[in-house]
């Protein structure tokens, strides 16, 4: 497949994810999640063992196996789920996109080394674009609101992808492979959703219409197989600095999905912290 094709197919199916997980809105949040990665793992580890891939690892590498599903492939989906009963989805995926910037925060306080120049300026950009979309309620200071609740939920969603971004990083170091780590960390997932489910007193059920199967399917097997299929093919054709402006652009399609599906109202601040926020992540993924 070409580069172009590539980067369309996931920047499509990531920014069509976020309408999707609308859909899902009918039953709980937790539900919804096991329901896709059981799907999604299932594919998975059908697709390792097509390919061969090695799927035995240490007792060791285990533990960061789950702890890396409890961040990626749960919890922070999970909170998404929630994050899109407040806000747009097209917004959602605005702040979702600063996870590069955020995982970079995280990375120099933990190393306590300051960031390059560009980078520290494109996460001060990002920033300042995201309180700009939301600057009518932070003004006021009504933290009540459901725009400020869903930011917040989406920003802490944020949070854990990026924390699980570093546990992914340490677990390629160690040599796990990309799709065997995703595969396993996606049974740990699961599991550990289901211990959510229970502490929060849900029940199991299921919703069979036509739109939850159809947005199920489309987040388990386009947007989580097939999409991060085409991004590791992206990283190893073009390398992970290029493919990485993916999470730039997705956003783009979300945002113009939810302008016509959900009747978006953009205005003057929207516009200016949209581009910015953008512009931000692509100087925070710049080489130089």
């Amino acid at each position: 497949m070409s580069t172009f094709l590539l980067y369309a197919t996931t920047v499509f199916v990531w920014g069509a994810s976020w309408i999707a997980i609308k859909a899902q809105g009918t039953i709980d949040p937790e539900l919804s999640v096991i329901y896709r990665f059981v799907i999604a793992a299932v594919l998975m580890f059908l697709w390792c063992w097509a390919k061969s891939l090695p799927m035995k690892f240490s007792k060791r590498d285990h533990l960061f196996l789950a702890l890396q599903g409890m961040f990626i492939f749960s919890t922070n989906f999970f909170l998404f789920y929630h994050a899109s009963a407040y806000l747009t989805t097209g917004l959602v995926a605005v702040v979702f996109s600063t996870a590069s910037a955020m995982t970079l925060i995280i990375r120099s306080v933990v190393a306590r080394q300051w960031p390059r120049p560009l980078v520290a300026l494109g996460v001060a950009m990002g920033a300042s674009g995201i309180a700009l979309i939301f600057w009518p309620e932070i003004k006021v200071m009504d933290f009540s609101s459901t725009a400020v609740k869903g930011l917040v939920i989406s920003i802490i969603a944020t949070g854990f992808f990026s924390i699980g971004s570093l546990i992914s990083a340490r677990n390629q170091a160690a040599g796990i492979s990309v799709r065997g780590g995703s595969a396993w960390g996606m049974v740990y997932g699961v599991l550990w959703l289901n211990i959510l489910l229970f502490l929060r007193g849900g029940s199991y059920e299921f919703d069979a219409s036509v739109t939850y199967l159809s947005a199920l399917l489309f987040l388990a097997v386009f947007s989580t197989v097939i999409g991060f299929a085409c991004y590791f093919a992206l990283q190893k054709k073009v390398g992970t600095e290029q493919a990485a402006y993916a999470t730039v652009l997705f956003p783009i399609v979300a945002l113009a999905i939810s302008t016509v599906i959900e009747d978006y109202q953009w205005s003057i601040l929207a516009f200016g912290g949209v581009g910015l926020t953008l512009l931000g992540n692509v100087f925070v993924l710049s080489k130089r």
